[in-house]
């Protein structure tokens, strides 16, 4: 890969401090990444059908060429593998395998391996380490970085999981040439995220360049790498979300609340989808409390909507959402203190800010006015 379109950002955590390295061909290069790292140890290598299809093999070979030998667990594709059943059948995977606290976990794929395998990498001896290579963009620039691990339990989404940093994150840009076009787009929505929560500047970036961010190349490099080095400021910054780190769940409230109503099924949404619909919440709420104008809101709409995202609850065909329904769904949201909503709103692009203890009934209100 030339240098236009490789990159590596360092997410700065003291002794776990460790690297993102983004560009073409990282997964065929792998074996010698992971064996610097991990000499002499064993693999496992946890996928999904997708996924495997088209990259387990290249990784497996890439890790034998450097001397490991590795063992391959395939999971189901799909939000509803993030579950306590998949959570036994890899952990019991892992133990067949003989995976030992030297050795390493790999999870290749999309955000629903990494944060199951994370999650299993935390507890498997309590805890072995684990090396990220997703291959999705929402993956890349979102869920690989910063250690959030987690399954979804039948109640709500991430509630059961830990903190647990991985040692590396390998982004090939070239997996994503394997993306559909829909998940590409809902992605994108997290790559937008980072401008909207702090980044001004990056946003109007996008708002020039987004059609050459969906076309690959240098462009495409660029906005991962941007993406990854702003979540790595603030993971570093609040490991464990005790303050500023909750500023990367703008449109997450809002878009949680919407994945539980549409029961997960990715026909009905895709992660990406709810955090878009999520984030024109958002500012639309910011505007009705009296925060943001009309002109920034419009302008983030505008966005989202020449991309192909949806901005509005009305937008997802098959969703049945009614103001309770959404409220009863934000409550289980992990960022509710004591029945008291937490929400990330803004005043403007680049200038959001965590409100806590907004009351129910406002948010009642606006919703009643989305759903109207």
């Amino acid at each position: 890969a030339h240098a236009a379109n490789s990159a590596k950002v360092r997410v700065d955590l003291g002794r776990r401090a460790y690297d993102i390295l983004i560009g073409e061909g990282l997964i065929a290069g792998a074996g010698a990444h992971v064996a610097a790292l991990f000499p002499k140890a064993r693999a496992a290598i946890v996928t999904d059908e997708n996924v495997a299809a088209h990259w387990l093999a290249p990784l497996r070979e890439s890790l034998a060429a450097a001397g490991i030998d590795s063992t391959a667990i395939v999971l189901p594709p799909g939000e509803t593998t993030k579950s306590y059943a998949h959570f036994a059948q890899v952990s019991d995977a892992l133990i067949a395998a003989r995976i030992e606290r030297r050795d390493v976990v790999i999870a290749l794929g999309g955000g629903v391996i990494g944060d199951l395998a994370g999650f299993a990498a935390a507890t498997l001896r309590r805890g072995v380490d684990y090396v990220q290579i997703p291959t999705s963009l929402l993956a890349q620039v979102d869920s690989s970085v910063g250690g959030k691990t987690a399954i979804n339990s039948p109640l709500g989404k991430n509630l059961i999981g830990a903190f647990h940093q991985p040692r590396l994150v390998l982004a090939d840009s070239g997996a994503l040439r394997t993306l559909s076009e829909r998940e590409f787009r809902a992605g994108y929505a997290e790559v937008a995220k980072y401008g909207l929560i702090d980044d001004r500047g990056f946003f109007e970036w996008l708002e020039a360049h987004w059609r050459e961010v969906f076309d690959g190349g240098p462009a495409r490099t660029r906005a991962i790498a941007v993406s990854c080095a702003a979540k790595a400021r603030v993971v570093a910054s609040d490991e464990t979300e005790q303050g500023a780190r909750a500023l990367l769940n703008l449109g997450h409230t809002f878009g949680h609340a919407l994945e539980a109503l549409a029961h997960y099924d990715p026909a009905v949404l895709v992660h990406g989808e709810g955090v878009a619909v999520g984030m024109a919440c958002a500012f639309r709420f910011s505007r009705a409390l009296g925060h943001c104008s009309g002109q920034e809101v419009g302008r983030v709409e505008a966005h989202l909507q020449a991309v192909g995202l949806p901005t509005r609850i009305q937008d997802i065909a098959g969703l049945a959402a009614t103001p309770q329904t959404m409220l009863e769904a934000m409550r289980q949201d992990k960022k509710v203190e004591r029945g008291k909503l937490t929400f990330i709103l803004a005043k403007g692009i680049g200038e959001s800010f965590i409100a806590k203890d907004v009351p129910e009934a406002e948010a009642l209100r606006f919703l009643e006015a989305e759903l109207g």
